[in-house]
C-alpha cells in the first residue's frame, strides 16, 4: 500500500474513533427504558448510565494524552480500543445496576485513550501538510455529528428489533476490526523517553472526574444543595494540588508553560463554550421535538438529519476553503456568531410550531455556524503545542470540549426548569423553558465570539493559502 494512500486509510479508522466515541454518549438513549425494566435502576440513577460515561471519559483526558506522547500514540490507541471492547462486552452481558455502571465507566475510560491519542495520530500523518491537515480535521470533525444522529437511529432500531444490549455489542466487531487493521496503517513512531507523573495523574483525573461528576448531578440535586458544592470544593482542591505539582516536578504530567504557546489557551476556551452552547442545543431541540411537537425518538432523529449533514458538508468542504481564504482567527469568530444567532432564532419556538417553520431554519443557521467555528479552534488548540506535546494538548482540548459540554448542559438544565420545562404536560411551560435554554446557548456563544476576537492571534500569512478540496 503506498503510503499517501495509507494515510488515508489511517485517517478513516481516526474518523471512526471519532465517530464512535460519539455515538456511545447517543445510541443509549431510546434504550433507558428497557435497561431500567430490565437491571433495576430507579428514575434517580438512570441517567447514570450516560453521566458514568461521561465522568470517566473527561476525567481521563489528559492522563491519556500524555500516555499518547510517552507510550507512543499508536499504542495508546490499540489499548483504547481493547479497552472499550472489553467494556462494551461486560456492559451487554451486565446483570445489574452496578455492573452496567462499571461497564460503563470503563468504555469511557476507553474512549479517553482513544480520543488524544487519535488526534496524535492525526497530526503524526498530516501535520507538516497545512493544506492536508485542514482536511484531515474537517473529515474528523465531520465524524462527531454522524456519530451523534447514528446513535440516535441505531438506538432506535435496536432497541426495537433486537435487544437493548445491543447497543453496546455493535462496539465488539468494530473494535476487532479497527484493532486488526492498526498494525498496517497507523504509524509506530511517536514514543520518547520520560517519566510519567502518577501523583500529578491521580490528582488531576480525580479533580476533572469530581467537577464532571458535581456538574452532571447538580440538576437532579439542586445547584445550592450541600452535596454539589462539597464535590466542587473537592474537585478545586485535588486541581490546585496538580497545579502545585506540576509546578514543582522536573517531568509534569502537563507543563504549565505548554499555556504560554500563542493561541492555545484562547482556542481551549472557544472549544469549552463551543461545547457549553452547541450540546444544550442539541439536548433541547430534541426534548421540543418529542414533548412538545410529538415526535416519537426515530422521527426526531430524523429531523436532525438536515442539519447533522449541513455541519458535515460544511466541515468537509466549506471550512477548509473558509479558513484558507479568512485565517482561523475570523472563521472561530464567525462561527461562533452565527451560532448564536442560530441559537437566538431557535428560542422563538412555539408551543403550536412546525418543524418548517420553528425548527429547520434556525437549526440550519446554528449548524453552519457550529461547522465554521469547531475545525479551526480545533487545530489552532492542537497546533500550537510543541510536536512532542502533540498527545497533551490533544488532551487538553478534548478535556475543554468535554467540561464545556458537561457545564453547558448542567447550567441549561437549570435554566430551562426555573422557566417551566420541568412541568411535563404543559406545552406552554415546556416551550418557555426550552426557549429560555436556547436563549443562555446563545449567549454562551457570543461570548465565546467576543472572547476569540479579543485573545486569538491572527494567522501567519502562509497559514491562509487558499485550501482546494
Amino acid at each position: 500500500m503506498a503510503s499517501a494512500s495509507r494515510r488515508w486509510w489511517a485517517l478513516g479508522l481516526i474518523a471512526l474513533a471519532q465517530f464512535m466515541v460519539i455515538m456511545d454518549t447517543s445510541i443509549i438513549g431510546v434504550a433507558l427504558p428497557r435497561m431500567r425494566d430490565e437491571l433495576g435502576f430507579t428514575p434517580g440513577n438512570l441517567s447514570w448510565v450516560f453521566n458514568a460515561y461521561v465522568v470517566a471519559f473527561g476525567g481521563l483526558l489528559l492522563l491519556g494524552g500524555r500516555l499518547s506522547d510517552l507510550f507512543g500514540a499508536r499504542r495508546v490507541f490499540a489499548a483504547g480500543w481493547a479497552v472499550l471492547l472489553a467494556g462494551s462486552l461486560a456492559a451487554g452481558l451486565a446483570d445489574g445496576v452496578a455492573v452496567e455502571l462499571a461497564a460503563r465507566a470503563v468504555q469511557g475510560t476507553g474512549a479517553a485513550l482513544i480520543a488524544p491519542s487519535a488526534l496524535t495520530l492525526l497530526m503524526m500523518l498530516f501535520g507538516a501538510e497545512p493544506k492536508e491537515l485542514t482536511k484531515a480535521l474537517a473529515l474528523y470533525g465531520a465524524a462527531a455529528p454522524a456519530g451523534g444522529t447514528a446513535g440516535v437511529f441505531l438506538g432506535g432500531v435496536i432497541t426495537e428489533y433486537v435487544s437493548w444490549p445491543w447497543v453496546f455489542y455493535i462496539n465488539v466487531p468494530i473494535a476487532v476490526l479497527v484493532l486488526a487493521a492498526i498494525p498496517a496503517v497507523m504509524p509506530s513512531g511517536g514514543a520518547r523517553r520520560g517519566s510519567l507523573d502518577l501523583l500529578g495523574a491521580l490528582t488531576v483525573t480525580v479533580g476533572l472526574a469530581a467537577a464532571v461528576y458535581a456538574i452532571v448531578r447538580a440538576p437532579e440535586v439542586g445547584w445550592s444543595s450541600v452535596g454539589t458544592w462539597l464535590v466542587l470544593g473537592a474537585a478545586a482542591l485535588a486541581l490546585a494540588a496538580f497545579v502545585a505539582i506540576q509546578a514543582a516536578r522536573r517531568e509534569p504530567l502537563m507543563r504549565l508553560s505548554i499555556f504560554r504557546a500563542p493561541n492555545l489557551a484562547a482556542a481551549n476556551v472557544a472549544q469549552l463554550l463551543l461545547g457549553a452552547a452547541w450540546i444544550p442545543m442539541w439536548f433541547y431541540l430534541n426534548l421540543y421535538l418529542q414533548q412538545v411537537l410529538g415526535y416519537s425518538a426515530f422521527p426526531s432523529g430524523a429531523a436532525l438529519l438536515p442539519m447533522t449533514a449541513l455541519i458535515m458538508l460544511g466541515m468537509i468542504f466549506l471550512a477548509p476553503r473558509a479558513i484558507g481564504r479568512f485565517g482561523p482567527r475570523a472563521m472561530v469568530v464567525a462561527g461562533l456568531t452565527v451560532l448564536a444567532a442560530g441559537l437566538g432564532w431557535l428560542a422563538f419556538v412555539r408551543p403550536t410550531g412546525s418543524f418548517v417553520a420553528d425548527v429547520l431554519p434556525a437549526s440550519l443557521v446554528a449548524a453552519l455556524g457550529m461547522s465554521l467555528a469547531f475545525i479551526p479552534s480545533l487545530g489552532t488548540a492542537i497546533g500550537a503545542a510543541r510536536p512532542e506535546e502533540g498527545g497533551l494538548a490533544a488532551g487538553i482540548v478534548n478535556t475543554s470540549y468535554q467540561v464545556g459540554s458537561a457545564l453547558g448542559l448542567a447550567a441549561m438544565t437549570a435554566v430551562a426548569a426555573a422557566s417551566g420545562a420541568d412541568r411535563l404536560g404543559d406545552l406552554p411551560a415546556l416551550t418557555d423553558g426550552y426557549s429560555a435554554a436556547f436563549t443562555g446557548a446563545a449567549v454562551i456563544a457570543l461570548a465565546g465570539a467576543v472572547i476569540a476576537a479579543i485573545a486569538l492571534r491572527p494567522a501567519p500569512a502562509a497559514a491562509t493559502e487558499p485550501v482546494r478540496v
